[in-house]
């Protein structure tokens, strides 16, 4: 998704931090989101930043759990195998709001796709 590839860009080269679609670069997008939310920034300033948080979030769920992206009315969401929705861009936001973790919902949304 080129949401999540925009966001690895951007943190490459604005933040010197790399994400390599592992789920330990979770930790440090949820510590990103956390420093983001602690500087007040308001959330219109940063929405599409926290979009490709969730992006990346949502990338490295395909990846580790071999799931796939799904989208209906403007909204995108990732269905793991065993037939689940995860909505890690959604998960982004609430990280933002002191209320989530895109490194845990990756967890989740893995363990559940290995769970026969």
């Amino acid at each position: 998704m080129r949401w999540a590839a925009d966001a690895v860009a951007a943190m490459r080269e604005g933040a010197r931090l790399r994400l390599d679609y592992s789920a330990q670069s979770l930790w440090r997008v949820d510590r990103m989101i956390e420093g983001i939310r602690q500087e007040g920034a308001p959330y219109a300033a940063v929405e599409s930043v926290l979009r490709g948080f969730g992006a990346y979030a949502g990338e490295v769920i395909v990846r580790q759990a071999g799931a796939e992206w799904w989208a209906t009315g403007g909204d995108h969401w990732i269905r793991t195998p065993d037939g689940r929705m995860w909505d890690p861009i959604d998960e982004a936001r609430r990280c933002f709001h002191g209320d989530g973790s895109l490194r845990l919902l990756c967890r989740d949304a893995t363990l559940a796709a290995k769970t026969p």
